[in-house]
């Protein structure tokens, strides 16, 4: 197998469905010393997809913290809405759903995914940036998260590591803005 010398081999993230949003980062921060957490309460998309389907993504609450270089996300659904969050954790689960990468070249990601066996779960634009979820699970065994790098995502995962840099664990929780 030959793989193209555009891909994007660097997951920048990794993902976990909880039950519990606020227990979750209590557990990172207490075992891992992964932080501070920012919170999001209200992610929307805009023209987006689920299965084929026009749909928003699944209502959820969010926090986002980095450990090392690696920005660990919490997702607690709020209720059993079907989408891409149940697909891999059933409801009051916890568990690990996916990884993503930040792409310069968003379809060349994508192409090579889907070639591999993946299809696409979901896929609209955050911020106006192209997002996907590509069901990876059968080969994978988790979803996989397509970023299109964008000037909003640089300001805003910057802060995330700009936050983390000889953190002393105080304001383990925060928002931004």
């Amino acid at each position: 197998m030959t793989i193209p010398a555009n891909r994007n081999r660097q997951y920048m993230q990794m993902c976990w469905v909880v039950p519990d949003l606020d227990a979750a980062i209590g557990h990172w921060l207490q075992t891992t010393g992964a932080g501070p957490f920012f919170l999001f309460e209200d992610v929307h998309f805009t023209d987006s997809h689920y299965r084929g389907q026009p749909m928003d993504v699944a209502p959820h609450r969010a926090a986002i913290g980095q450990h090392g270089d690696m920005q660990i996300e919490l997702i607690c659904p709020l209720g059993d809405d079907p989408g891409i969050w149940r697909e891999v954790v059933p409801a009051g689960s916890f568990g690990f759903h996916h990884t993503a990468l930040y792409c310069d070249d968003y379809d060349a990601e994508r192409d090579a995914l889907m070639k591999s066996g993946a299809e696409i779960a979901f896929e609209g634009l955050m911020m106006g940036a192209r997002t996907g979820y590509l069901d990876t699970v059968k080969t994978l065994g988790f979803m996989t998260e397509l970023i299109t790098a964008n000037p909003v995502a640089e300001e805003v995962f910057g802060a995330f590591r700009a936050a983390a840099e000889n953190w002393d664990g105080s304001d383990p929780i925060r928002t931004l803005g």
